[in-house]
């Protein structure tokens, strides 16, 4: 049924009817006054023994909090009592809103302890539990979001969820401690109905999780993927950029399918102006740390003025990418800088000294929201001098009243540097000069600040994108240490979190933990296809080979043609999930799509792409319905309807050298990259690769092929450049007619 009415008005009933039994039963139960209780001893709870830092921050709440786990399952069944599942992330500021508000509330504690077993979950560390219960407050209706605060049967079946909830009636919500004692109550008094929309919510969440996997499957089209861009294309702010208004997030996987669709259609120039205007709106904002570098979450307003301040290593991993990206078409100033400084913000502040990136930096400092990242027009002139202090004013638009909480200001890159020379009677050279010495003064006084707290766990599949990003952003601007760096981290991670077999997700106080899932697997074997394109070191590649393969017997499902999100053995999901969207983090099946295209094209191993060709085709409908949500497959799809393009290589490198800089100019996002020393070993699983390719009259050449055959190859740079500029494919229908499916 779900399958059929999800972006229907029909889901709407369906979701009403799932939970009205219990918002009837909070209407009954709700007590008037909730009585208070003086607080417990100070004694940690559990969550001090998890080296998460999110489940540590409520070690010392009053809470009788269990980490997921059998420990807490088997006392829910043994009591009797259902479980009260938070699910948030140590960057998230309202998680820290409704701990202090509510979990630090001895009263509200002793509500949880007695009606419930309370267990905290850190999503980043289990993205699957929190997959599965985030449809319990999409099939009520709600939007989804952090914390998720989910209520289950000693079964581990929902049967009530919402997101933040206050300590008291307001916003429109029941105040926890009474929905509380409502639900505690409803469990003891009205079992038969409770357990009867578990069940509903059981069947809603499976069907859920099948959703779109029930198509038939069908060829994509170049076409397709050009109709996809020109859907999201309507959906774009003219003004400011970006889609849609407040609260607005960079998307940057959809940002980057415009450009696709854009190379497949040159005629369709908005597509591309679309993507320029946004990477400048968000460059010269608020929500671009203007003197740290790199890209807080999101912005509450549709300007991308005001931003939630955390900063997580995916979203700049994929920005970064983006943004070298930008500058392959349109090779601007900006699009550089915002690069350099968003790889230097990475290593100075997410950088583990084995080489491994942090997860996440918090929106929060010394208890307020951005406290660390705003400024006065006082403190700009406690540090600069008056000239500099008014250019920097006028710079950030830095006002007495602020743009922010206590008349404090986010600056933002206001006012053009042509315009303040003018204004400032000053050369365009002098006055960048004086802002570029200015903004470091201003960053060296801000370092001395209390600086935002940070998540120091090591997730592979964030890793991945980094690497994946970083190697790119190397290899583009001859960077040769972004690459050494990008090595590092992959070295650690293979070393740390992978034998060969399993790979581990998280990595903390010297620990590697919790079995892998798509996303890491994915999401790394990405970003080993991409740094060695950077190296040309085959072990990067052999080490992204295995991992496509183990995840192939981990996670593909035959019977559905698709992705699972956890291993299947995994034994403590209420259903199965499946990874087909891209949300924030782009999905494993996306990744490892994508992965998997790169290998045929590097290896010419056709195996490669037997799974890609079934999981696309099988997604088809869904790409044409809903491209905002499969954006990064339509990246990996695109790659796959070019017929897994690559160019090889053959010379000394000083001979390919030319060759190779013409490739870092060219925007050809589909096309992949080997090259091996003439006299190095042929690593055997790239023989198709370089057997037969040779230079040409003892000058270096490069072999362009797709669809497994080779064009005659080229000597001559500029007749490469274009030629890796044009692609495989013209009046958006590939040169040879095939599609995905035929």
């Amino acid at each position: 049924m779900l399958g059929h009415v999800l972006d229907k008005a029909h889901l709407r009933a369906f979701a009403q009817h799932l939970s009205t039994g219990v918002c009837t039963l909070a209407a009954v139960f709700l007590p008037e006054h909730v009585m208070a209780q003086p607080p417990q001893s100070g004694a940690s709870n559990r969550l001090a023994r998890e080296p998460s830092p999110y489940l540590r921050q409520h070690a010392e709440n009053p809470v009788d909090w269990y980490p997921w786990g059998d420990e807490a399952f088997a006392r829910a069944r043994a009591e009797n009592k259902p479980l009260l599942l938070s699910v948030g992330y140590s960057a998230c500021h309202w998680c820290h809103v409704m701990a202090h508000e509510s979990f630090e509330n001895p009263a509200i504690a002793r509500l949880m302890n007695e009606g419930f077993i309370n267990v905290k979950v850190d999503r980043e560390e289990r993205p699957d539990v929190d997959q599965i219960y985030q449809g319990v407050v999409q099939l009520m209706g709600q939007g989804g979001g952090w914390p998720l605060t989910v209520f289950l049967t000693p079964e581990l079946v929902p049967f009530f969820g919402g997101t933040y909830f206050p300590p008291d009636d307001r916003y429109g919500r029941p105040g926890f401690p009474k929905l509380l004692q409502a639900l505690s109550e409803a469990w003891t008094t009205r079992r038969e109905e409770v357990l009867q929309q578990a069940e509903e919510f059981r069947q809603g969440l499976g069907e859920l999780a099948h959703y779109g996997l029930d198509a038939a499957p069908a060829a994509l089209k170049g076409e397709d993927l050009v109709a996809m861009g020109m859907s999201m294309l309507r959906r774009m702010d003219g003004v400011h950029g970006g889609f849609g208004g407040a609260p607005k997030f960079p998307n940057p996987m959809n940002v980057a399918l415009l450009l696709r669709a854009w190379r497949r259609a040159p005629e369709q120039e908005a597509l591309k102006q679309a993507v320029m205007l946004t990477l400048e709106k968000m460059a010269r904002g608020g929500i671009y740390d203007q003197l740290g570098g790199g890209f807080h979450r999101y912005s509450v307003d549709e300007r991308w003025l005001v931003p939630h301040f955390e900063k997580m290593l995916y979203d700049n991993a994929q920005l970064l990418h983006l943004y070298t990206e930008a500058w392959q078409i349109e090779p601007r100033p900006l699009w550089r800088q915002v690069v350099e400084e968003t790889v230097e913000y990475v290593l100075r502040e997410m950088t583990d000294a084995r080489g491994g990136f942090y997860a996440t930096q918090d929106a929060d400092s010394e208890g307020e929201e951005g406290r660390f990242f705003v400024w006065t027009p006082e403190q700009v002139k406690a540090v600069l001098d008056s000239e500099s202090a008014d250019l920097v004013s006028r710079r950030f638009h830095l006002t007495p009243r602020g743009n922010f909480e206590h008349g404090t200001t986010v600056l933002e890159a206001a006012v053009p540097v042509e315009t303040l020379a003018s204004d400032f009677s000053m050369s365009v050279e002098e006055t960048r000069e004086l802002l570029d010495e200015a903004r470091r003064r201003l960053f060296e006084a801000r370092e001395k600040r209390v600086k935002p707290g940070r998540d120091d766990k090591i997730l592979s599949g964030w890793n991945g994108l980094m690497i994946r990003a970083l190697a790119f952003a190397g290899r583009v601007f001859a960077r040769a240490d972004w690459v050494e760096r990008a090595q590092k981290a992959a070295d650690f991670l293979l070393a740390e979190l992978w034998d060969g077999q399993r790979l581990l997700r998280s990595y903390q106080e010297g620990q590697a933990r919790i079995p892998g899932f798509l996303e890491d697997y994915g999401n790394l074997a990405a970003g080993l296809t991409s740094l060695y394109q950077a190296t040309f070191e085959p072990r990067y590649l052999e080490a992204a080979e295995a991992l496509v393969r183990v995840s192939e017997e981990l996670f593909w499902d035959v019977d559905k043609q698709a992705w699972l999100t956890a291993p299947r053995a995994q034994g403590d999901l209420v259903v199965a999930t499946y990874a087909t969207f891209d949300n924030a983090v782009p999905s494993g099946a996306s990744t490892l799509t994508e992965a998997q295209v790169a290998l045929a094209a590097l290896t010419g191993n056709k195996h490669h792409l037997d799974l890609p060709e079934r999981y696309v085709s099988r997604m088809r409908e869904q790409l044409q319905k809903n491209p905002m949500g499969y954006g990064h497959l339509a990246l990996a799809a695109d790659a796959l309807m070019e017929g897994a393009p690559s160019v090889t290589f053959a010379g000394t490198r000083d001979a390919v050298e030319p060759l190779l800089a013409a490739a870092r100019g060219v925007y050809a996002p589909t096309s992949a990259l080997a090259w091996k020393e003439p006299a190095a070993p042929m690593p055997a699983s790239m023989r198709e690769t370089f057997l037969g390719r040779e230079p040409v009259g003892g000058l270096a050449a490069a072999y362009v092929c797709r669809h497994f055959a080779c064009e005659p190859p080229v000597t001559d740079a500029e007749v490469f450049s274009r030629r890796l500029a044009q692609g495989g494919f013209s009046a958006n229908v590939l040169a040879d007619g095939q599609h995905i499916g035929q």
